[in-house]
């Protein structure tokens, strides 16, 4: 094959179509340029019960043709062979796709290169110059696999590798790997943005002779499985933890203030206060919740001041777990009063104080307000509200996803989370002969629908939705895993819909640590001008209170359906 970009897009197309009981066609990541960094996902690759040896392999680093065409014929011979049953192969044949438009290597057509830098510290995922090697390392790192091959050509055949390998860098005749912060040595060293250490080996070969070094490898690693790699164990230890337990991680550092009064704040509360209710020795009073909000029940109208915004009338809704956990009346009070700064603006126009351009974080805000007012009161004014805004606010697409607002295009990953959890939560709390029920009805299994083919096999849902290669975001993840387990238990979808859930919640387990910290929550988004404003909003990791609020309520509703509560 002549390896062009083209060429190459072509031919990993069609190894996955041929071999689908192995591969998934997949993207790890996304150049400045727009082009997706292509991968194959084995069935295995994120499967825990698995007993295949999983093994990443990596070409094009440089992004020169040689390169690439070895790693194109060590996918070609594995899709061949007699390895299959024994390893699950995941592949990125190309790290550097835009060097290999370039057909030069080793720069990456935006100012920087992907061989070097690791592990890369700062700009996930929207480094001006080399945003791949940020793509490939959390990649690859939290797949977890056993074992790490790096290929590339030249005209001397070696075997190098990095520290975690062990013996398996002995029975292959590899050598250190001498660049400090190439891709493989910086696997096997601990880093801060890693779950642990991967084994990894660089083949350095000619085309000619990939498979017999291939044979070398696949052999080595099949009569003397290497085992999980420390990463690997670090995500088995977390995933192994129970809702209840998960929460009791994230309430280390979320739902502990409520300034400023937002919205994240008071979902994190809210997500302690239903895990009480579900299980008040495991996951602790509620003392030191209620002199959390005391300041803020004591004087809900300074609190607010005159007209407050939706995100801030949201930030109460533990008001409704703290009316069912304690005799205090004011909770409720507080749930009808926040309702009272909503009010009609007229036919084909938002209620105030909701955006007038129809955003979809409003879907939440509202849905979540005008639902537990209504629950409180059973006033109809509640409800006609909603009516006004959700079924008209044409911001749902006949693929039944939603644009960021009616003048945002783009299908933004947390924006369809916010939509997902608005209907969930106004499917929670209208009654069966609300009049708009059946249109709110249709809008959420249309949108369930459109979101299921969608997750990644990792389990997570991407920054920008229906952009593979867009990175793997833990927030709207959580919140559609939300909607669907409460879809789910309220009878709204069928059990159909358990192993999407469930594998959002595997993969929401291993991206949060012990201290509450997250991996990959998108920064603060407001209505942006394009999908390469999407593409680079900023990913944060450790404390967010936007994901670990949404990954509470997230673990209480995998608790109440797995109890059937």
């Amino acid at each position: 094959m002549a390896v062009t970009i083209e060429a190459l897009e072509s031919t990993v197309a069609e190894l996955a179509s041929a071999n689908r009981d192995i591969w998934t066609l997949s993207a790890c990541g996304v150049t400045r340029a727009g082009r997706r960094m292509l991968a194959l996902v084995d069935r295995d690759a994120y499967e825990p019960s698995a007993e295949r040896v999983r093994v990443l392999l990596v070409g094009g680093m440089s992004g020169a043709p040689d390169d690439v065409a070895v790693a194109v014929e060590a996918l070609r011979y594995f899709a061949a062979g007699r390895y299959r049953d024994g390893i699950a192969l995941s592949a990125v044949p190309c790290a550097n796709p835009g060097g290999l438009v370039l057909r030069t290597g080793p720069a990456n057509g935006s100012g920087g290169t992907v061989e070097g830098g690791y592990p890369p510290v700062g700009g996930f995922f929207d480094h001006p110059t080399s945003p791949e090697s940020r793509y490939l390392w959390c990649w690859a790192c939290y797949q977890a696999p056993d074992v790490v091959i790096e290929v590339r050509a030249g005209t001397l055949t070696t075997w190098a590798d990095n520290d975690a390998v062990g013996q398996l860098g002995a029975a292959l005749g590899a050598g250190p790997a001498s660049q400090a912060d190439s891709f493989i040595a910086a696997l096997g060293r601990e880093a801060a943005d890693s779950p642990g250490t991967i084994p990894g080996l660089r083949l350095t070969t000619e085309p000619d002779y990939v498979q017999w070094e291939l044979d070398r490898f696949f052999e080595a690693v099949t009569s003397e499985p290497p085992g999980p790699s420390r990463a690997r164990r670090k995500l088995d230890e977390r995933r192994a933890r129970d809702p209840f337990e998960v929460g009791r991680d994230l309430a280390r550092t979320n739902g502990r203030t409520l300034e400023p009064l937002v919205y994240t704040q008071g979902v994190a509360i809210s997500g302690r206060l239903r895990l009480a209710l579900l299980d008040p020795e495991r996951a602790g009073s509620v003392d030191d919740i209620a002199s959390l909000v005391e300041p803020v029940v004591a004087d809900l109208d300074t609190v607010f001041g005159e007209a407050p915004e939706a995100p801030e009338l949201a930030a109460i809704v533990w008001a409704e777990e703290m009316d069912e956990l304690t005799d205090d009346y004011r909770h409720g009070d507080a749930l009808v009063e926040a309702g009272t700064y909503f009010y009609t603006m007229g036919e084909g126009n938002a209620p105030k104080p909701l955006n007038p351009n129809f955003i979809v974080e409003d879907f939440f805000f509202s849905s979540a307000m005008l639902g537990r007012a209504f629950a409180e009161t059973g006033r109809i004014f509640y409800t006609d509200l909603l009516g006004e805004f959700l079924p008209v606010a044409r911001i749902q697409e006949d693929t039944g996803l939603f644009r960021h607002s009616r003048y945002g295009p783009v299908h933004w990953g947390r924006g369809n989370g916010f939509a997902a959890m608005g209907l969930a939560e106004c499917l929670t709390y209208m009654p069966e002969n609300w009049r708009g029920r059946e249109a709110v009805l249709d809008m959420f299994t249309r949108h369930m629908e459109a979101l299921r083919p969608l997750q990644q096999p990792s389990g997570l849902y991407c920054q920008v939705i229906d952009f593979p290669g867009s990175y793997e975001e833990l927030t709207a993840t959580c919140m559609i895993g939300y909607a669907m387990a409460r879809g789910i238990r309220l009878g709204l979808l069928d059990d159909s819909y358990r192993r999407t859930v469930d594998l959002a919640w595997r993969a929401a387990t291993e991206r949060v640590d012990a201290a509450g910290n997250v991996v990959d929550g998108c920064a603060g988004t407001g209505v942006m001008d394009g999908l390469r404003s999407y593409l680079d909003r900023p990913a944060n990791s450790g404390y967010d209170d936007r994901t670990g609020s949404m990954a509470l309520w997230f673990a209480a509703e995998m608790a109440r359906l797995r109890l059937g509560a």
